[in-house]
């Protein structure tokens, strides 16, 4: 039932936000008084779910949902209508249209996929308004990864300021090293200040090494998920058990369990742990890797004491016009890691999408992922990749500058090119999303 709820978001999200980045190529190009043969929601190859004509343009649904698309008559796109381009040119088409109006037409949709990303944020921050966690209510100091602690980092170190400026949000920290190229933390340890500056290379360093999330709060070392078939639950362990020992050694933060799991591992070990008030231990062998098979997955709400902010109307616009502006620089900040070795094999397809929303259906979660999505196809379909808007922007800058239309058949070719190159992107990423389901395992 869950990945009926998260599919069913992922299809109304993507459903909504094709039909409106499509009509901003539409309403441009009637503006302009250029003929709109199809709109469609996904693709109608041999036949459609659905399809009526309005006067000069036939509206539809297709049966396969990887997108949608107008056909503007006169246009090199991806229906490679070859025999309407050896025609000559009407005044109703594309091709006869002045390069500044076939621009605008083409930036449409990615105007609008921004514009509606910006504006779903707005709405969602009037409506929710927004939950973060304050530095004020981090007790414990922070728990850092081995990357971390390599360039000076110790357990307890409580965060004060990124680059000079005070730290507004705990669980940004992150964020703000690894796509906004923070190298310069204050930290306050045994009562005094420090300063730690960081390589240029830590951001791919804790890429490589699994450390996105490298510095996090210390949270209480409570088993919230003891996984079946491992060797945590055999032993007797359930959820919700605290541990305060193992052999011997006081456990009270996560980080300190796992340090204490890791080494032993194909060893017996002895913890000691509360469970319903209780005081009890229990004997488990950790296997090769040092794992036991338990996990620490509380919302962060139950983890640590949540600051809400609320928003006027007012205040909710400059605010998502923050948010939304952020996320596009996040994006794309975040494409380096794209072009590595780890990077390539952690691309995901539809799958990855999906995970990302709610189990159940949460109208906050989704619009707030609706908005992401929204504001990621503007950029991706900014890029200049043939068959992309981007590819049609730039042909079309081309010509502006130089004062000469594109070859015909260079353009048909690249169209094609950009066709397969986007089919082997699609299918590499959902092959990824295949193999981790049937390969990823437990933790």
């Amino acid at each position: 039932m869950e990945i009926l709820i998260k599919a069913g978001q992922l299809i109304l999200s993507l459903s909504i936000l094709i039909v409106l980045h499509e009509f901003g190529h539409y309403l441009p190009a009637k503006w302009f008084k250029t003929r709109v043969e199809k709109f469609y929601l996904f693709f109608d190859y041999k036949f459609s779910l659905f399809k009526k004509k309005i006067g000069e343009t036939t509206w539809g649904i297709g049966w396969i949902p990887l997108g949608g698309y107008v056909k503007i008559s006169g246009m090199i796109d991806e229906s490679m209508d070859k025999e309407q381009m050896k025609q000559p040119p009407q005044p109703w088409e594309f091709r006869s249209k002045p390069a500044w109006q076939r621009l605008i037409i083409m930036i449409g949709g990615v105007v609008v996929n921004m514009i509606v990303g910006i504006v779903i944020y707005i709405m969602v921050l009037f409506t929710w308004g927004e939950d973060y966690l304050s530095p004020e209510h981090v007790y414990n100091g922070y728990s850092f990864d081995e990357t971390y602690e390599a360039v000076g980092f110790v357990d307890g170190d409580n965060i004060l300021a990124i680059d000079g400026k005070p730290l507004t949000d705990a669980l940004g920290v992150n964020k703000e090293i690894l796509l906004r190229d923070a190298r310069e933390i204050t930290v306050e340890r045994n009562g005094a200040e420090e300063i730690i500056l960081l390589p240029e290379d830590i951001d791919m360093k804790a890429f490589k090494s699994g450390a996105m999330q490298g510095i996090f709060p210390r949270f209480t070392a409570i088993l919230d998920t003891v996984i079946e078939g491992y060797a945590a639950r055999e032993a007797g362990f359930e959820d919700g058990d605290s541990v305060v020992a193992i052999n011997g050694q006081p456990i009270r933060f996560w980080d300190e369990f796992v340090a204490a799991v890791k080494p032993q591992a194909d060893k017996e070990i002895v913890i000691d742990f509360y469970r319903a008030g209780k005081l009890k231990s229990l004997a488990v062998t950790a296997d090769s890797s040092g794992t036991i098979g338990v996990q620490a997955n509380r919302p962060i709400a139950k983890m640590f004491e949540i600051t809400h902010k609320s928003y006027s109307f007012a205040e909710s616009i400059p605010g998502g016009l923050d948010l939304g502006v952020s996320k596009l620089s996040d994006y794309v900040s975040q494409m380096k890691f794209v072009f590595t070795e780890k990077g390539a094999s952690s691309l995901g397809g539809f799958g990855t999408f999906g995970s990302l929303f709610s189990p159940t259906w949460d109208w906050h979660v989704f619009w707030s992922m609706t908005a992401f999505i929204s504001i990621m196809l503007a950029f991706m379909n900014f890029l200049p990749i043939p068959a992309l808007d981007g590819g049609h922007i730039m042909f079309l800058l081309y010509e502006m500058i130089t004062g000469r239309k594109p070859n015909e058949k260079v353009m048909e070719y690249a169209q094609m090119f950009g066709i397969i190159l986007l089919l082997g992107l699609l299918l590499y990423a959902n092959g990824n999303d295949v193999y981790k389901y049937i390969f990823g395992g437990g933790n």
